[in-house]
């Protein structure tokens, strides 16, 4: 008994150790071999979390990830990324530009995933995306017409690049910096992404400071 209880403080205090050091490359994050450009005014850090709507691990996130933003220091810039990784990601990557451009953006984006995840819609249509955003007070033919505008085409084609310039394989994804990101799998958990991305947000930081 004393033996196990010696060997379970041994490896607490390795935990400990572990956190102590920091997050490590190529275990808690990846680091990429092309930086991707970040597209932030000078002196601001740039995360971006990449995300679909009907990812449930993704809508898991949002309570964390949310009480986190809400934190960040004004050096920080933090945006969001739809994921374009089949017919019915890019189907939804075109509701949030389209609401972006609405200027609903942020009001629906909360309810959005609410109405996949707890009442079952599936909100791929535009007519079913624009009688969504009729509850926000824009008309109808208004969403179907920013649904199908050049500038929202423009801005998931964008959205796809950055995607394929990150390497990613699923959501959700943070990236710090446009050089590190940071998967469930890697942070060990959800809730472990944010942490990790603090400690990255201050090695930025710091790099940036020398």
């Amino acid at each position: 008994m004393l033996k196990s209880l010696l060997v379970l403080v041994a490896g607490l205090g390795m935990s400990t150790l572990v956190m102590a050091a920091g997050p490590v490359a190529g275990e808690d994050y990846k680091v990429l071999d092309e930086p991707v450009k970040t597209e932030v005014p000078d002196g601001k850090i740039e995360v971006n979390e990449v995300f679909w709507y009907g990812c449930p691990h993704c809508y898991a996130l949002e309570e964390p990830l949310n009480a986190w933003v809400d934190e960040l220091p004004d050096d920080v810039a933090f945006q969001r990324i739809p994921a374009t990784m089949g017919d019915t990601w890019t189907k939804h990557a075109r509701a949030f530009y389209a609401a972006k451009a609405l200027g609903i953006q942020k009001e629906m984006h909360s309810d959005f995933f609410d109405a996949i995840h707890e009442k079952g819609q599936r909100l791929t249509e535009p007519d079913a995306i624009a009688e969504f955003f009729t509850h926000y007070g824009v008309s109808k033919d208004d969403a179907l017409e920013a649904l199908e505008s050049f500038g929202v085409k423009s801005q998931i084609n964008r959205a796809n690049a950055k995607m394929r310039s990150y390497k990613i394989m699923g959501v959700p994804a943070l990236i710090v910096d446009g050089h590190y990101v940071i998967t469930p799998s890697s942070a060990g958990s959800l809730e472990n992404m944010p942490k990790i991305a603090d400690a990255l947000i201050d090695k930025v930081r710091s790099e940036r400071n020398e």
